[in-house]
């Protein structure tokens, strides 16, 4: 086995939404360049998802080099948003968080009602620097979080996923399978690993940028949608209950926090600190 690469570079610029793959991105102390800046909320001002919308895996966000979005829809025109100023601050569920952030113009909430038939406003992390803090039983003081699940970036690797199509293809639904590793939508893929190899790391370097690995990722129904076709199935939730269970988590890749700032590059050397 050689020794650990990264393999690709993931953004969603719109949380939820579809993804925006690169060579390289720049990594902030709360998450990628870009990643998840964007949220859509309901009438009542929580998140919207693909667990509750399955239809926005189609729909593609573009950042562009200000921080605006260009948006598209199948059948719908496309539209470019700006972000928005600090005159319109409003308050967010998002989980279990209350975050402040800053309302797109409403012509953004206009469209995406149309596109998903149902109300929908969109809404911009203004300050991710003071906004939002990851959960204080897996961090240090001051480490802060865009608007991801929990953590400012997930790692998947390309040999665990070999082996959860393996156990698919052995289990009750094998047409399902192999599954591609956009249904995990992680941020870092590495390669050149032994499989579940990941779950004994606990500090890494990607390049130059230095991570702890803090957590596993417990695995929800975004994960069973098709993100081609906003189809939805029972894998990979099926296997990773029969064989990566803990608790009532479904794991599958591990949570990052950056220890530092730089920029991680694909085919950047994956160091294994700890």
């Amino acid at each position: 086995m050689s020794n650990p690469v990264l393999r690709s570079v993931h953004r969603y610029p719109v949380k939820s939404l579809g993804v925006q793959t690169s060579d390289e991105a720049a990594v902030e102390p709360w998450g990628l360049d870009g990643d998840r800046r964007w949220m859509l909320v309901d009438k009542a001002a929580r998140v919207i998802t693909q667990r509750q919308q399955p239809f926005m895996a189609r729909i593609s966000a573009v950042l562009l080099a200000d921080g605006a979005i260009a948006l598209s829809a199948p059948d719908h025109p496309p539209l470019r948003v700006a972000v928005p100023g600090p005159e319109r601050l409003v308050e967010v569920e998002l989980h279990r968080d209350t975050v402040t952030v800053a309302e797109a113009a409403a012509e953004a909430h206009d469209w995406f009602g149309e596109v998903l038939g149902t109300e929908a406003r969109l809404v911009h992390l203004d300050d991710p620097a003071r906004r939002r803090a990851v959960d204080p039983q897996y961090a240090r003081p001051g480490d802060m979080v865009s608007f991801a699940d929990g953590y400012p970036l997930l790692l998947t690797t390309t040999a665990s996923l070999d082996a959860l199509n393996d156990l698919i293809a052995a289990g009750d639904r094998p047409h399902e399978g192999p599954l591609p590793m956009d249904r995990f939508r992680p941020n870092v893929v590495i390669g050149s690993t032994e499989a579940w190899a990941e779950d004994g790391w606990r500090r890494i370097a990607i390049g130059e940028v230095r991570f702890s690995v803090v957590k596993p990722c417990g695995r929800c129904v975004i994960t069973t949608t098709d993100q081609r076709t906003a189809e939805r199935g029972r894998e990979p939730l099926l296997t990773l209950a029969r064989h990566r269970r803990v608790g009532n988590q479904l794991l599958f890749g591990q949570n990052l926090i950056p220890d530092g700032t730089g920029v991680i590059r694909v085919g950047d050397p994956v160091t294994i600190l700890d």
